[in-house]
C-alpha cells in the first residue's frame, strides 16, 4: 500500500494557485485598461490636468460604473449581496442563485435520463443507431439562444409555465453529453465479454444489468460533469426570454438595463461558482460509486 506524502499536495495545488494568480492580474489589468479612456474624459470634463499615474490607476478600478468591474468590486458586491441580505430579500444573490440553481437541477436530472434511455436504446437497436443518432448531434447545433423562446412561448400556450419550461431548456443542453457518453461507455465492454454472456445464455436485459451498464459508469460520470455544467447556463439562457423577475439571468438582464456591470459580473462570477461547485459534487459521486464497486479510478 502506498504511503501519504503531504508534498503531493503541492503538486496539484500550486499550478491552480499560479493559474488564478494570473487570471487576477490579467483582470485588473484589463480593468484598468479599459476603464482608462472614460476615467481621461472624466478628468477632462473637470479641468484636472497633471494626474498621476497611481491616481489614475485607482480611480480607473474604483469608477462607480466601469466597462470592466475589477475584482475587488465584483467581490465587494458578492458580500453585499449573500451576508448582508436576508436569503428571502430579492435584493439577494442566493435567493435568486436557488432558483436558477432549481432550474439547472431538474434540467440536468430530466436530460441524464433521457440521455441514457436514448443511449440504451441506440445500443440496442440498429436501426436507431443509424436514424436516431445523427438527429441527436444534428439537435446540437441549433444556437440555443434561437430556440429557448420558442421553447417558452410553445409551454406557455400549453399552460405550462413556472419552473418546467426553463428547465426543458436545460434538459436540451445536458442530455446530449450524457447520450454519446452513454453509447460509448455501454459499447465498452470486450466482444469476449459479450459472447461469455451469450454462452450463459444470457438475455440482452441480464447483459445490459451485468456487464454492460456496470461498464458505462466512468463514462457516465465524466458526461454527468459536462451535462451538469452546461445545465447551468441552460438556466440561465431560460430565464433572459422570460423577462424573468428572479434568477441569476434576472439579474443579467436588470444589470444590462441600468448599467450595472458591477452586478452582471457578480452574477456571472455566482453562477460560475456555482457550476464549479456541481462539477466537484458530481466528481466526488464518481470517486464513492467507483470505489463501491471496485473499480480503479
Amino acid at each position: 500500500m502506498s504511503s501519504f506524502r503531504p508534498q503531493n499536495i503541492y503538486y496539484h495545488v500550486w499550478p491552480v494557485v499560479a493559474i488564478l494568480l494570473a487570471m487576477l492580474i490579467a483582470w485588473y489589468v484589463a480593468a484598468v485598461a479599459l476603464n482608462t479612456p472614460f476615467q481621461k474624459d472624466t478628468y477632462k470634463r473637470a479641468k484636472l490636468e497633471n494626474v498621476s499615474f497611481g491616481t489614475l490607476v485607482s480611480d480607473t478600478l474604483n469608477q462607480e460604473r466601469p466597462v470592466l468591474p475589477a475584482p475587488h468590486q465584483v467581490s465587494r458586491e458578492i458580500y453585499k449581496t449573500t451576508v448582508l441580505k436576508k436569503i428571502t430579500s430579492k435584493r439577494s444573490l442566493i435567493f435568486h442563485s436557488w432558483i436558477t440553481l432549481s432550474t439547472a437541477l431538474l434540467g440536468f436530472l430530466l436530460g441524464t435520463l433521457l440521455g441514457v434511455v436514448l443511449a440504451v436504446a441506440i445500443v440496442h437497436n440498429r436501426a436507431l443507431d443509424k436514424s436516431l443518432m445523427p438527429w441527436i448531434i444534428a439537435s446540437q447545433t441549433i444556437p440555443i439562444l434561437a430556440i429557448a423562446p420558442m421553447i417558452i412561448v410553445v409551454l406557455n400556450s400549453m399552460g405550462i409555465q413556472g419552473l418546467l419550461p426553463k428547465a426543458f431548456i436545460s434538459t436540451y443542453l445536458s442530455f446530449f453529453p450524457v447520450a454519446v457518453g452513454m453509447v460509448k461507455g455501454l459499447r465498452s465492454p470486450d466482444s469476449g465479454h459479450i459472447d461469455l454472456m451469450h454462452t450463459y445464455n444470457a438475455s440482452a436485459w441480464q447483459t445490459l444489468w451485468k456487464l454492460r451498464l456496470p461498464a458505462s459508469v466512468p463514462y457516465l460520470f465524466t458526461s454527468m460533469k459536462i451535462a451538469i455544467a452546461i445545465a447551468m447556463v441552460g438556466a440561465i439562457v431560460g430565464e433572459l426570454p422570460t423577462g424573468a423577475v428572479a434568477g441569476l439571468g434576472a439579474r443579467l438582464l436588470a444589470g444590462s438595463y441600468y448599467g450595472q456591470t458591477v452586478q452582471i459580473w457578480s452574477a456571472l462570477v455566482m453562477a460560475s461558482l456555482l457550476a464549479a461547485s456541481l462539477v466537484a459534487l458530481v466528481s466526488i459521486a464518481n470517486r464513492i460509486v467507483l470505489r463501491r464497486m471496485g473499480m480503479a479510478e
